[in-house]
């Protein structure tokens, strides 16, 4: 806690132990510079590759990305979180990203292309066993990577009502509903063959979504309705100028909380680009690209401010933070801090 009581911001880093990661990292931040100091390390799950927190900070949660999949509760007090139980199984393999869904955490598993829903305990802690599995199907025209369903992400829409997922494997996102806890396919949306979406960010104001294609690096821009529960594709976007040399594999993407800028990384080349949104939300330009700070950055992040984005570079072992400038959008290099295979950062 910071004095007079009020608690000081931390960045919660995760990372693949299986690369040498240590485990959930905890780091302080500092409010003018952005910069982290890790504080500590829990090493208790096994490649906690993403992370979220509860929404009043007191809970962290965080897949195992391992073949068998699991999904932890971490208690948040002081300087290292303390695990509330044993993982919990999510009958799905390789969980990749999770996000917290009308009383339930939910996994994306991308290895089995499914999403699993784990009811959450009063207090924070999860139950013993899953609610429930539901299993994607389909397949992609690009080859190996898409001979069936890969779930990448899974999140609420900002409404609450939904929950969305991207699917790499059959260029789709699904949206669902849960009941009972039981998650029911609300409707399927079909992206151009072959992009392989990987992630999706909703604008502020809720209208509109962007969704990140790994295999082809480009934005796909969305309406979103709410009440039909339902995206429209409207447009696409690359992240790079020109055709790339070597490999170009899109994997993070933040928009900025005032919605005027929107960021990607791009692993390969290393980069990080700076997009923004017309007047209306419905079209993207690319304003600039500029180095990650690392070697093939996996996830992105904005601090609640907007003031400072974070590259969580895995194969370099740092997370780069950078100052965006308010005018243009375009992240100045601050500094880094080691934090070997890191793979996301979340703040709380």
């Amino acid at each position: 806690m910071a004095d007079g009581g009020r608690r000081q911001q931390r960045a919660f880093i995760g990372s693949f132990t299986a690369a040498g990661g240590l485990g959930v990292l905890t780091a302080a931040v500092d409010p003018g510079s952005g910069a982290l100091t890790v504080l500590s390390a829990v090493d208790g799950v096994p490649d906690p590759s993403y992370l979220a927190l509860s929404a009043d900070r007191d809970m962290l949660y965080a897949v195992s990305e391992t073949a068998d999949g699991a999904v932890a509760a971490f208690r948040v007090h002081g300087d290292k979180p303390e695990l509330t139980g044993p993982p919990v199984p999510v009958g799905g393999s390789g969980p990749t990203h999770l996000g917290l869904f009308a009383g339930h955490v939910l996994t994306a598993n991308y290895g089995s292309g499914s999403v699993t829903a784990v009811p959450v305990r009063p207090g924070g802690g999860l139950a013993s066993a899953a609610s429930s599995v539901l299993q994607h199907t389909g397949s992609g025209p690009h080859t190996p990577r898409q001979q069936g369903p890969h779930a990448h992400q899974v999140q609420s829409d900002p409404s609450g009502r939904w929950a969305v997922s991207v699917d790499l494997g059959t260029d789709s996102v699904r949206v669902c509903a849960l009941d009972g806890g039981t998650l029911t396919l609300h409707r399927e949306i079909a992206l151009r063959p072959g992009s392989g979406p990987r992630h999706l960010v909703f604008h502020p104001r809720g209208e509109h979504a962007y969704v990140l294609n790994e295999l082809a690096p480009t934005v796909t821009v969305c309406r979103w309705d709410t009440a039909e529960g339902s995206l429209r594709p409207v447009g696409e976007t690359p992240v790079l100028s020109g055709v790339p040399d070597g490999d170009a594999y899109p994997s993070g993407i933040v928009v900025s909380p005032d919605g005027r800028f929107v960021w990607t990384a791009t692993r390969g080349q290393d980069v990080l680009s700076v997009l923004t949104p017309d007047a209306v939300g419905e079209g993207l330009r690319l304003v600039a690209t500029v180095p990650c700070g690392g070697t093939w950055p996996r996830a992105l992040a904005i601090d609640p401010s907007g003031r400072f984005l974070y590259a969580a570079n895995e194969r370099s072992g740092d997370v780069t933070w950078f100052a965006v400038d308010p005018d243009t959008g375009v992240p100045r290099r601050g500094g880094s801090v080691q934090a070997p295979a890191a793979s996301c950062v979340v703040f709380g």
